[in-house]
């Protein structure tokens, strides 16, 4: 992987912040806005935050595009992706915004208020563009109250990464796909020993998003939901929920196997150092392991649960800005040029990013030829067809994670029980959906 994903940490408690100080009127689901065709030289303005092989691919891709239509230049502006949507809402207010840009997933329901947001929903509908190849968890953050206000640009999942040397000196088998929560307890407990400060598992605890949503995914497994069906209420007040919590207690404070990383980055020098058994990542850290002889499994499942192996994915969405008509059919033309599938397949085999496209992950020897350049990505890509959810997609969102930051924190640091946390923070929840 090219970069690390910083913006899977800590961006989402500045958002209403953000919205607020803007001074940005904000408003409906964006704007309406044609895909015809406009007449002479044309350039697109692309905000994104690409570095290295990420940044080496795109430019090809632009270029290639450039070369196929010679009356349009594409302009890529490198934007540190945690800042984009203040800057965005900073150029909204002074009538200068790019004609796309690169924003997070989790900003869709403040994105969907921007009235400068060109709505796409007739757009993806369009002969060949194939809406349904994009995996459903994309196509569920890139659409907000039914209207479809990005086009997919990346997306990731949660799957573990384990240590083999550490499980063969363990006496360990290796993880199979069967495996369960109870298995990675076990596992974990085994796997620590205190005299070598060696872990079995670790978990980021800084208390934002990345804290939070690594919880989520067990919530799901466990068979609980975050919020009822009409994101009115908390759900996750359930024997999920503290079933979920639980387990995480269980190694924090119970079997001490646990690792508790409150700067979200020590974990991967640690694993790197062979300090650690397991770690629940995403594709983003397997290149920060050269060290390691590592492996990659699936997420264990709950017995008995019937909600299986899932995984909470973290799909990131390019937004087109109305900038004119013809700005606007360019930046459409572009976009769907970008993400369609021999352009998705290219990006994704010179920088090791999962593909966006199911046809893609699909493709004859697809996998093989990525796990040459990044060994185990290929098990990311098949946990793809594990996403079976996404975050609420509600302006509401970011206050929720603060919370249930909060409330994991507190259950794994030992200053509260799962039962006393999880009803303290479905109150303040309830709370901040019922805007009071």
């Amino acid at each position: 992987m090219a970069i690390t994903r910083h913006h899977r940490r800590g961006t989402l408690a500045l958002l209403l912040a953000a919205l607020t100080a803007s001074g940005v009127a904000l408003a409906g689901c964006g704007t309406d806005a044609s895909s015809g065709s406009g007449g002479g030289p044309v350039t697109i303005q692309i905000w994104d935050g690409y570095q290295s092989a990420e940044a080496t691919a795109f430019s090809h891709l632009v270029a290639e595009y450039e070369a196929a239509h010679p009356g349009v230049k594409v302009s890529s502006l490198y934007v540190n992706n945690d800042d984009t949507l203040q800057k965005v809402l900073t150029a909204v207010k002074g009538g200068s915004t790019p004609d796309i840009a690169y924003l997070y997933g989790s900003w869709a329901p403040q994105v969907a208020q921007i009235p400068q947001v060109v709505n796409l929903t007739q757009v993806v509908k369009q002969s060949g563009v194939n809406w349904t190849d994009f995996y459903v968890g994309e196509r569920d953050v890139a659409t907000v109250n039914g209207k479809v206000i990005g086009i997919p640009a990346l997306v990731d999942n949660l799957a573990v990464v384990y240590n083999k040397k550490l499980f063969q000196q363990a006496g360990l088998a290796l993880p199979t796909a069967g495996w369960t929560w109870q298995d990675f307890v076990t596992d974990a407990q085994k796997l620590t020993e205190a005299a070598k400060k060696q872990y079995g598992t670790a978990y980021v605890t800084p208390g934002t998003e990345d804290t939070v949503w690594h919880w989520e995914a067990l919530l799901w497994e466990a068979g609980g939901s975050l919020l009822t069906a009409d994101n009115k209420q908390a759900a996750f007040d359930s024997a999920a929920g503290l079933e979920s919590l639980q387990t995480l207690r269980t190694m924090a404070v119970t079997d001490k196997s646990m690792y508790l990383d409150p700067t979200d980055e020590t974990y991967q020098n640690l694993f790197n150092s062979g300090k650690l058994g397991m770690l629940v990542t995403g594709p983003w850290d397997l290149s920060s392991f050269p060290d390691v002889d590592y492996g990659v499994q699936v997420m264990p499942s709950y017995a008995g649960s019937g909600a299986g192996h899932q995984t909470i994915s973290g799909p990131d969405n390019w937004v087109v800005f109305n900038n004119g008509s013809g700005q606007v059919s360019a930046a459409e033309q572009f976009l769907l040029w970008l993400t369609a599938a021999p352009q998705v397949k290219y990006f994704s085999l010179h920088t090791g990013d999962l593909p966006t496209r199911t046809s893609v992950a699909t493709s004859a020897g697809f996998d093989s030829d990525m796990d040459k350049q990044l060994p185990g990505v290929s098990t990311f890509i098949d946990n793809l067809s594990n996403v079976k959810q996404a975050r609420p997609q509600i302006p509401q969102y970011s206050a929720v994670s603060t919370i249930l930051g909060t409330m994991v924190d507190s259950v794994l640091l030992g200053k509260s029980t799962p039962q006393a946390a999880l009803a303290s923070a479905a109150s303040q929840v309830n709370s901040a959906l019922a805007g009071s």
